[in-house]
């Protein structure tokens, strides 16, 4: 598959409508920066960057996402106190390191889980640079992903996108703010889609243990296996069986996590395709979020009195 052709499944999948994902990809134009009046610098006076780099754009009129994204931020998106249980979850939109979707797998699954009492943090992380101009981005994109597609774990785009370092900067900026936002600083979680995912897998399996997260939701993200330590954080891996980018592999990285001796629950979802967010409507990708939330009480994440 040539790396135009690629482009085009990454961006049809990823910010599907309500149609589906497989009618072609939506159409997308240039937009103004959205206003983002919670959003955090992730470091604080120290954080890199400008937001004067970012590229906007809206897919099928209504899905904002980004590229050229310097300047990290963290938003948090907070439950009802009458709802909250306490815990929280970082929220990685996916992108192939290139591009965020954040409308599709960060503000809206953000808000999803703060509906069912979880505090949520949508990540906006460094992505690798690509041309201003729209056709030639597209054109870049698609290369660079064609050449990644075949082992994404190790190839170049997360390593160059910063994505892990933003990612743990922040768990411990949620952490070392727990009092603020009212979360149990042992049950500050992530949850990655696509690239996203990448990240999240990078930071549980890469991290020391006091800086990796409680749990990790694996949506979406590749399936090749790994050496998995024996005190790797709980995982929730989840992904449709006719994903086109990362096929399922027998799921070898849920395997890798049970050979560890630690927590894992698969769900492979018989439609969705790669990208389906909270799900593609008729299709059992929508329980997604649920069966999320449903796992991390049997883990005991959501307990009250948890702390």
């Amino acid at each position: 598959m040539r790396g135009s052709a690629l482009l085009t499944l990454l961006l049809s999948a990823a910010f599907a409508t309500t149609a589906g994902a497989q009618n072609g990809p939506p159409p997308s134009a240039p937009a103004a920066p959205p206003a983002e009046p919670d959003a955090i610098p992730l470091y604080g006076e120290r954080t890199p960057g400008t937001a004067a780099s970012e590229n906007w754009v809206k897919f099928a009129g209504r899905d904002y996402a980004v590229r050229n994204v310097t300047r990290p931020t963290l938003t948090p998106v907070l439950p009802d106190p009458a709802r909250a249980t306490g815990a929280a979850a970082i929220v990685v939109p996916g992108g192939a390191f290139m591009i965020l979707a954040m409308d599709h797998e960060g503000w809206q699954v953000a808000k999803a889980l703060a509906d069912r009492g979880i505090a949520a943090f949508v990540l906006k992380y460094r992505l690798v640079p690509t041309p201003v101009d729209e056709a030639r981005a597209g054109a870049f994109m698609g290369e660079m992903l064609h050449r990644e597609v075949a082992d994404p774990m190790h190839g170049n785009l997360l390593g160059q996108s910063k994505a892990p370092d933003d990612a743990l900067a922040a768990i411990a900026l949620v952490r070392a703010q727990s009092a603020r936002w009212k979360v149990d600083p042992a049950r500050v979680g992530v949850i990655g889609f696509s690239a996203g995912a990448m990240t999240v897998r990078r930071v549980a399996l890469g991290a020391t243990p006091a800086n990796r997260p409680a749990f990790v939701g694996y949506v979406y993200g590749p399936q090749d296996a790994e050496a998995v330590p024996r005190d790797a954080p709980p995982l929730f891996d989840a992904i449709a069986m006719d994903d086109e980018l990362f096929p399922t592999k027998s799921f070898a990285i849920a395997s890798a996590w049970q050979q560890a001796g630690r927590p894992v629950e698969v769900h492979g979802y018989a439609r969705g395709h790669h990208g389906f967010g909270l799900g593609v409507p008729g299709t059992t990708t929508t329980m997604m979020i649920d069966e999320f939330t449903a796992w991390l009480a049997t883990q005991g994440f959501l307990r009250k009195d948890a702390k």
